[in-house]
């Protein structure tokens, strides 16, 4: 089955065909370096990720780009209010950039280009749009993009010029032929980083920068363009605009854009004061539980925070973790197994799963979907593992057994489950038990206790014995004569 790709272009699910056979190449709009990326950053990069190993597992040869904005009005106030330069301040958080991106788990784009490394390359695509009638220069320095001379203006965000213009801050200038028309090339002002062009010297707008890295590394039409829904307008509509105006051929074939992260339903933002860095959230929080609160939720729609959107997804991932340490811990099957005791529906479950998982992913990156199905068969996996006979048929153990292994494989391609089990769960027990006010060696003697208690069937001791262990979160394993304990989590 082939992928289908919701395209904003046209507001509907397609099948997706690279523009070359097995190629995909894919840009995505990056951060604008003046400060640390909050959870909003963390859901683009990551959804972008995931779409990345996604097409490469299905046999695509992926470039992936993702820019850097290192000049702009906003990078320019950040470092005078901290006296610095430009370059210092987005050299600055480029680096926290790429720390986050590390502790996340995030697999690096094949380029990262920088604005300022491509100013000929903008003042070139300038140039052409000016020899094309579709840009101006000013008397004061600037350029402006033409938005009259581009008669599919609008075809993005489906909106017409004039509603653009009733619902836009625009900014006011005499100097304007239209008060839509938007910035290619800002004069210099004083104390502001510029560099020499045709036009006096300057600074690009924001817009032209990705339709030149694009088009530079990428060619004049590629295959994704991506990014948040806030991007949908002004910035990539404009990067249409300048990128076909000057080529006059389709600049992206899709176009994916991902929803917002919300906080009690409002957009999370620096604007709004509403945001928590990656950084702040991975102090609290395993970077795998992000992964898996973001992925529990379709790319596109709305994700709204909390804590216990948080602890549920850490509790979901230390299940899978779980499951498959019990897994790992399975004996070999011996030569007087006895027969299969799996049912239809858990085998099933087990047997398809790598095709549900793909039908899922294949219908618009479903991970919300995806992920249900891996937790239908981790069910399944501690069902068959919780009821295994002393001497468990060698079809059972080898089922359960590529179970796992499925699971984990299916996992990987989100960036999940990357540790061994087994050591997941010692680590985390020994977390946990740091925090009790029971000793280890407390709760092994009152284990000692309990199963002698069960040895001479003084039911009512083993149960005090139990319920007083329940209550420092330490949970008891019964198997047969033998018990074992773990923390509760």
């Amino acid at each position: 089955m082939s992928v289908r790709i919701y395209n904003t272009l046209s507001g509907q699910k397609e099948p997706f065909v690279p523009l070359q056979e097995n190629r995909v190449n894919i840009y995505v709009c990056g951060i604008t370096a003046y400060d640390y990326c909050h959870l909003g950053h963390a859901r683009s990069t990551l959804v972008f990720d995931m779409i990345v190993r996604y097409l490469r597992h299905k046999g695509y040869n992926v470039t992936f780009i993702r820019n850097f904005t290192d000049i702009d009005d906003k990078i320019i106030k950040r470092a005078a209010e901290q006296e610095t330069s430009c370059d210092e301040l987005s050299s600055r958080f480029i680096k926290a950039f790429h720390e986050d991106m590390a502790a996340l788990g995030n697999i690096l784009p094949d380029m990262e280009p920088k604005a300022t490394e491509h100013i000929p390359e903008i003042i070139s695509l300038i140039e052409t749009l000016i020899t094309r009638s579709m840009a101006y220069a000013t008397s004061d320095g600037d350029v402006y993009f033409r938005v009259n001379k581009f008669s599919d203006y609008g075809k993005l965000s489906g909106r017409n010029l004039e509603d653009m213009q009733a619902g836009a801050r625009i900014e006011v200038r005499q100097s304007k032929e239209h008060p839509m028309d938007f910035a290619l090339w800002k004069s210099s002002k004083e104390g502001e980083p510029a560099w020499d062009s045709p036009w006096g010297s300057g600074r690009p707008g924001w817009h032209i920068e990705c339709s030149a890295m694009a088009g530079k590394y990428l060619g004049d039409s590629f295959d994704i363009h991506g990014g948040g829904k806030d991007l949908i307008f002004p910035h990539h509509e404009n990067e249409i605009a300048q990128s076909e105006g000057a080529t006059g051929k389709p600049f992206a074939q899709t176009w994916i854009h991902h929803g917002f992260v919300t906080i009690k339903d409002e957009k999370m933002s620096k604007s709004l004061g509403n945001f928590l860095t990656i950084r702040e959230m991975l102090e609290r929080y395993p970077a795998e539980a992000l992964r898996l609160f973001v992925f529990s939720a379709g790319y596109r729609t709305p994700l709204d925070f909390s804590d216990q959107a948080l602890a549920d997804a850490e509790a979901g991932v230390d299940r899978i973790y779980a499951s498959l340490a019990a897994v790992a811990a399975l004996p070999d099957a011996t030569e007087s197994g006895s027969e299969s005791r799996v049912g239809k529906k858990d085998r099933a479950k087990l047997e398809k799963l790598k095709n549900r998982f793909s039908a899922a992913m294949d219908n618009d990156f479903n991970t919300a979907q995806a992920l249900g199905h891996i937790f239908d068969a981790v069910k399944s996996v501690n069902k068959i593992t919780q009821h295994l006979p002393p001497s468990p048929a060698a079809a059972d153990l080898e089922l359960v057994r590529q179970g796992a292994a499925d699971i984990q494989e299916l996992m990987d391609l989100l960036g999940l489950i990357t540790a061994d089990p087994q050591a997941h769960m010692e680590a985390k027990q020994e977390r946990l038990l740091a925090d009790l006010t029971i000793k280890p060696a407390e709760i092994d003697e009152l284990l000692k206790e309990r199963n002698e208690a069960r040895r001479q069937k003084d039911w009512q001791r083993a149960d005090e014995i139990r319920d007083q262990l329940a209550g420092h979160s330490i949970e008891i394993m019964d198997s047969g004569e033998t018990s074992s304990w773990q923390v509760k989590m």
